[in-house]
């Protein structure tokens, strides 16, 4: 065990802020989860790789924003504070105080994505296959953001790596070291997941030939990453689900009903090829 532990205490704001009106660095790393996406989609467009027009870009990614922070905010209240949402409404407009959810931001992207299909007459599927390709931008800079925050922090440990997180609940009254399990799922729901979307988008023809199958593995793979990191992450007090007599954290149970939904999506997709033939 080290004789040091690094403390997890950051100034949430980038530069002066007045109470909490400032450039917070959570919103930042959405800002550049967004560009980050809105780049590389411009960029398939005019490498010929994407059914996306380059024109419509801009007018995609503000429908994804909304999707995001939408979608984000009120499923955090639905999935994970749905008491505090029934007994104080306007809660769900307390965005100060933090609370989203990755799941409830992927419903609500699917949500933006099939308007917007339908809106200019786009397909659905090659859309949200492009979507999933540029999506863990935003996951790797949100995780990144958590960290600074101080948030979402891990279970004990006395791993060399381990952090100290001040806001943790402390244990018979002491600070204890813990996994800094946002940078593990920086490191995996993001740039894990960007690399291997970006090598099966860029090196197979998946996109053009097998439309909904790169969202199916995007699903997967996600769902994947994120069992793994929640089990070294602390689970919100009260937020653990007993399933057949085992504690299950609501971010496992979510990410297993998505892992089946992306295989659901990769079936159809291969199903759908066959037939063509």
């Amino acid at each position: 065990m080290p004789l040091a532990f690094f403390v997890v205490k950051f100034n949430p704001y980038l530069g002066p802020h007045w109470g909490k009106i400032g450039i917070h660095y959570y919103g930042l790393a959405y800002m550049l989860g967004f560009l980050g996406a809105a780049g590389m989609l411009y960029y398939y467009a005019i490498k010929g790789r994407s059914r996306l027009p380059a024109v419509l870009v801009s007018d995609f990614m503000v429908s994804m924003a909304l999707g995001v922070l939408v979608g984000g905010r009120v499923g955090y209240m639905l999935l994970y504070d749905f008491d505090v949402l029934i007994h104080q409404p306007l809660s769900l407009f307390s965005v100060w105080d933090g609370g989203m959810a990755s799941h409830g931001g992927m419903l609500g992207v699917t949500l933006a994505i099939a308007w917007f299909a339908r809106k200019h007459k786009l397909p659905f599927l090659p859309l949200g296959d492009l979507v999933v390709t540029v999506a863990p931008i935003g996951l790797f800079f949100g995780r990144l953001a958590n960290f600074i925050n101080g948030e979402l922090w891990g279970k004990p440990t006395d791993v060399a790596w381990a952090m100290i997180y001040p806001d943790a609940p402390t244990v018979d009254g002491l600070m204890v070291p813990r996994h800094p399990s946002e940078l593990y799922e920086a490191g995996l729901e993001g740039l894990f997941v960007f690399l291997y979307m970006q090598w099966r988008f860029w090196r197979s023809d998946t996109a053009r030939q097998k439309p909904g199958q790169l969202c199916g593995e995007f699903f997967v793979v996600y769902a994947i990453v994120r069992v793994f990191c929640e089990l070294y992450r602390e689970p919100d007090a009260g937020k653990v689900l007993e399933i057949l007599g085992h504690d299950v954290s609501r971010g496992t149970l979510y990410s297993i009903i998505l892992f089946a939904i992306g295989l659901g999506l990769i079936v159809r997709a291969n199903l759908r090829r066959a037939a063509e033939r």
